[in-house]
């Protein structure tokens, strides 16, 4: 994904992801918490260009309307070893102001941002019941069956009930 709509650019795909998720679990995310990242189709985080100054961005954002708690960001684990920042974040993360949530997967970043397991499939590819990968799951497969249902109850003709002929 690059830039073609509200969100821009691939260092927002693991956002809209958990966002997709968030959606389709019905489990909110805390909406203290930064998000950047990339993300590949196994659901790795990947790194992205600028950490620290968008790291440094939202610091001041929450230092000038006052620190909250659980304040923070997400960003992949390779960009660790990119980090430079400002000695006045580096303090509040010494001092539990502000927190840097390194994450490899996008498993990782949902059970932080919503304080709820992810989910690992087991060997039959069944998530346990509660999860948030369970929750998807389920709520997927609702979607399926509501669609298969709604085609069932098509004519035939390829026109609905309440298509006009």
């Amino acid at each position: 994904e690059q830039s073609y709509g509200g969100i821009d650019g691939d260092s927002a795909s693991s956002a809209e992801l958990y966002c997709l998720l968030s959606a389709l679990s019905d489990v909110p995310v805390k909406q203290a918490l930064a998000v950047t990242g990339s993300v590949n189709q196994k659901g790795e985080v990947q790194p992205i260009g600028g950490v620290n100054e968008k790291i440094e961005g939202f610091f001041d954002i929450c230092k000038a309307r006052g620190f909250s708690p659980d304040q923070g960001v997400l960003i992949p684990a390779s960009n660790v070893c990119h980090l430079m920042l400002r000695e006045d974040v580096v303090a509040a993360c010494r001092n539990g102001d502000f927190a840097i949530h390194a994450v490899e997967t996008i498993d990782q970043g949902i059970e932080i941002l919503t304080g709820r397991e992810s989910g690992t499939a087991d060997d039959s590819g069944a998530f346990a019941e509660g999860t948030i990968n369970w929750l998807v799951e389920t709520r997927l497969r609702k979607m399926a069956d509501d669609l298969r249902n709604f085609a069932r109850a098509d004519d035939g003709g390829g026109k609905g009930k309440n298509d006009d002929a």
